[in-house]
């Protein structure tokens, strides 16, 4: 979806760039073995002690992990139902993924992206290159909040179910699996994910256990929420920080942009890597509320397109009309404006409970924020010894004492980083080695 408001378009591009980036600079090849050694915790150094800062800008280059540039990466197309999408969603039928493959028998990974992420996002594609090199068979899949994913995978059409996303993920994993087994060996299978990914690991780990098509050895949950409901309304009330509201969004963002292109009329040379963004971000000084604006806009567009695409999915009414036909020809204006109005916890309240409602007369909205919570599965979070997690004191999706549940649920087997917001430091070199050294034998 491309909004009709110019400073909302202008800051999905920004974002988006942002985003990516942060995942996505090059450095040289690591050699050997011990490519991603551990240090210990006085000495780990990820610079930003500002929680809106470190989840905007990431990791800087010389704190990064060296990776590989390139992998035998494929793109791939699957179609996972046999059913018809909606007309203005016929690109979407099949399911866009990614495998890069060892040459000989090998461990596979599966990589989930996070809220509205696709399989081929910054994060995902440098968690690929991280355990490919460490020589893991590696496929990327996008999150079941993403467009292509709703389209093509999820039964319902309505993400957002802990349990039911599971599924989804579970038969898409099955379904290229059925793919891949014909051309390579695998001796073990293991799961990650980062955000609401890393929540969606949980419960696709939870299903194998049932399952046992994978008996996955071992499973990474990076940066979760505990509570869903709570990480989405706290990123809803991001949006507060804007002066005036969203309507006046463009006003602080204009400022932004135009201080941004000062620093890139000043550089040398374009490098526009996330260095760069850190010297812009420095020359610019946003204060925490535009920071927070910021996030809060991002999630804001992805929670609009998932919205979007679920209400064309189902025609349940709520952004179009009923029966109102929606082409590929169709303008999207109208609706756009009223997406990009509806929060997450909108969605909730108005979309996705009404639905689980009618499919459960008795299901009481507390009933169903519990399902979409790590307490819901906490017992079997205490006794699977197979899964860790990786997070961040200060993680601005958490509200206050979330964090607790971690060491509280999976003692040692939590890894807490003092700094990094949220999935901000996923690239630093501590957090990769330990990412990495979870899944090896």
């Amino acid at each position: 979806m491309v909004s009709v408001k110019k400073g909302l378009h202008t800051v999905l591009v920004f974002f988006v760039a942002v985003a990516v980036l942060a995942g996505c600079s090059t450095a040289h090849k690591p050699k050997g073995e011990d490519a991603f050694p551990l240090t210990d915790a006085e000495s780990y150094d990820y610079p930003f002690d500002n929680t809106y800062l470190a989840t905007v800008v990431g990791t800087p280059e010389k704190y990064r992990a060296e990776l590989p540039e390139e992998i035998p990466l494929k793109k791939r197309k699957i179609r996972i139902f046999d059913r018809d999408a909606p007309e203005a969603l016929w690109h979407d039928e099949e399911l866009r993924y990614s495998y890069a493959l060892q040459k000989k028998p090998a461990p596979l990974v599966f990589l989930i992206a996070g809220t509205g992420a696709s399989y081929d996002g910054g994060k995902n594609t440098n968690m690929g290159r991280a355990f490919y090199e460490a020589g893991f068979h590696v496929v990327s899949i996008s999150s079941p909040t993403h467009m292509n994913f709703i389209v093509s995978s999820s039964e319902s059409g309505v993400p957002g179910h802990a349990f039911e996303d599971a599924e989804d993920i579970y038969r898409v994993m099955e379904t290229i699996w059925g793919k891949l087994k014909k051309k390579i060996e695998v001796t073990d299978f293991y799961v990650t994910g980062y955000s609401l990914g890393g929540f969606n690991t949980a419960f696709v780990t939870y299903l194998d256990e049932q399952k046992q098509i994978f008996n996955f050895r071992k499973a990474l949950l990076i940066n979760p929420p505990v509570r869903l409901y709570s990480s989405i309304s706290l990123l809803d009330r991001m949006l507060e920080n804007i002066p005036g509201g969203v309507d006046n969004f463009p006003l602080f963002y204009n400022k932004l942009v135009e201080e941004i292109g000062r620093v890139y009329t000043r550089a040398d040379q374009l490098n526009f890597n996330e260095e760069f963004l850190y010297q812009a971000f420095k020359a610019v000084d946003p204060d925490n509320e535009e920071l927070a604006a910021l996030i809060g806009v991002s999630f804001r567009i992805s929670s609009a397109n998932m919205a979007f695409t679920s209400d064309l999915m189902t025609d349940a009414g709520y952004i179009k009309p009923k029966n109102v036909q929606f082409t590929k020809n169709t303008s999207p204006g109208a609706y756009q404006a009223v997406a990009h109005r509806l929060g997450f916890t909108d969605f909730f309240h108005v979309y996705f409970y009404p639905y689980h409602k009618a499919r459960n007369p008795q299901l009481s909205r507390a009933e169903l924020i519990n399902q979409m919570s790590l307490s819901s599965i906490e017992d079997y979070l205490r006794r699977a010894d197979k899964i860790e997690v990786m997070h961040n004191q200060d993680d601005l999706i958490l509200e206050p004492g979330e964090i607790d549940f971690f060491p509280r649920v999976f003692g040692d087997r939590a890894k807490i980083y003092p700094k990094g917001g949220h999935c901000g430091n996923m690239d630093h070199r501590d957090n990769v080695a330990h990412m990495v050294n979870v899944f090896r034998p």
